[in-house]
């Protein structure tokens, strides 16, 4: 895969690039709605992707062999689906053509989070949040037909 060809795997979500909490006598991952102070909340991208290292020394670069030991990837990311050997969804941009649909389908985090910026991570706990790590499953499905009445409810 080239490098152009494995970046179109990210589905534009937005929910890696949350601050997570890892229990460290279990080992479990416990998700934020706090996001990177690089990332932009309506688009879901991130604001300096070229320089992200730089900004913010900790974000991890997503290549095969990360995303197979890494467990916070939510389980409907494009990287982590193909490397488990399963199909994107139908609202990646991959298959649906359309960058919206992630959106549009409920599955990214546009208008959910609260920047990072300003806070001390002791002050994290306070913004613990279960969707982001959780299955998105299909999203929702009246996407496909126009039909946003239920978007956001």
């Amino acid at each position: 895969m080239t490098s152009e060809e494995w970046e179109s795997l990210c589905d534009g979500c937005g929910r890696c690039c949350l601050n997570k909490l890892e229990d460290w006598d279990t080992g479990e991952i416990i998700w934020t709605h706090l996001a990177c102070k690089l990332l932009d909340g309506e688009s879901c991208r991130c604001s300096n992707y070229v320089d992200r290292f730089e900004s913010v020394p900790d974000c991890v670069a997503l290549d095969p062999a990360t995303v197979r030991s890494i467990p916070w990837l939510p389980p409907s990311c494009g990287y982590r689906l193909v490397a488990e050997g399963r199909d994107l969804r139908w609202w990646h941009p991959l298959i649906s053509g359309d960058p919206e649909t992630v959106h549009l389908a409920g599955v990214s985090v546009q208008g959910q989070t609260v920047s990072e910026e300003g806070l001390e991570p002791e002050d994290y706990e306070d913004h613990l949040a279960d969707w982001p790590g959780e299955d998105p499953g299909d999203g929702y499905a009246g996407a496909l037909s126009g039909d946003d009445s239920k978007i956001g409810k």
